[in-house]
């Protein structure tokens, strides 16, 4: 979604607005039902040209999560002994990462892929990042160990958390990564043309839910807890979430470096040839 106010809602659908709109006149409780339905559920997009090879030659074994209660999609790509665990983003897909993936099996890793919960083909309508990180945390237990984990946007932040909850990992890349879970509300509530007290009424909703607090899943929170080497990569022309996040995200790894692009955005990022040669470097030096 795009960030400056312009263009800010123009992939909401109407109805949706309108919805929001109505029912923000109407009930609060409501309101905030409605927000965090909305919020919890991941658009599925036709899988693209060029992952096809990648769906083809895959293994895919469907893994239950027992925290959770949902079964995930996990992808088995390559054959080689050391394993790199890759991680999606928001309504992507355990092959959205091809182009990395590709190189890294060439040069004789097995990459690890899933598509989270309610993403692809695994189960459920609605999911969170806990979620995410639930799954991690149990593919692990099943494919690891794995040399290095890779995330795209909330996959950055899953892997920043998940190495905060234990994931043994020698390096991490972030690609994309928001660094605030406040942040992301608030943007999700201005596109929704809620009011602003609406960011504080979602977040307690969803902690009531989880029973924790909310801001402790934020990148920059995780990535204190971070101590391996970890390559933050960013788009400065990223419409979808802003390069500073990552910037803030840097500041608070132990070992952290930032590598920032321009004219690529959100998705390009990943399968840009200069990034993938500057992430191959840093993970095999």
């Amino acid at each position: 979604m795009k960030h400056n106010k312009k263009s800010a809602n123009t992939n909401i659908p109407k109805s949706i607005l309108l919805t929001a709109k109505v029912l923000q006149n109407l009930s609060s409780d409501l309101t905030v039902k409605f927000a965090q339905k909305l919020f919890a559920t991941p658009l599925k997009h036709k899988l693209p040209k060029r992952e096809f090879e990648m769906e083809e030659n895959t293994i895919q074994k469907l893994l239950e999560i027992p925290k959770i209660g949902k079964e995930v999609m996990v992808y088995e790509y390559g054959n080689g002994d050391k394993k790199v665990l890759l991680v999606h983003g928001w309504s992507g897909r355990g092959t959205q990462l091809v182009k990395i993936a590709e190189d890294l099996v060439a040069l004789g890793y097995q990459t690890i892929s899933f598509d989270a919960p309610a993403h692809g083909k695994s189960s459920g309508n609605t999911t969170l990042m806990t979620d995410f990180i639930a799954s991690v945390m149990e593919i692990e237990k099943h494919y690891g160990p794995f040399e290095f984990a890779i995330g795209h946007s909330l996959g950055g932040m899953t892997v920043l958390n998940a190495i905060k909850q234990g994931l043994q990992v020698k390096k991490a890349v972030i690609i994309g990564s928001g660094d605030s879970v406040t942040a992301i509300l608030k943007d999700f509530v201005s596109k929704l043309n809620l009011k602003p007290t609406y960011v504080e009424k979602l977040k307690s909703a969803f902690e009531k839910e989880l029973q924790d607090d909310m801001e402790s899943y934020s990148g920059y929170v995780a990535a204190e807890s971070v101590t391996i080497p970890v390559l933050v990569m960013h788009d400065k022309d990223d419409e979808d979430v802003p390069y500073t996040a990552s910037e803030n995200i840097v500041k608070h790894l132990q070992k952290g470096s930032l590598y920032l692009t321009e004219g690529l955005g959100h998705r390009k990022i990943l399968g840009d040839k200069k990034v993938i040669e500057t992430l191959i470097q840093f993970l095999t030096n």
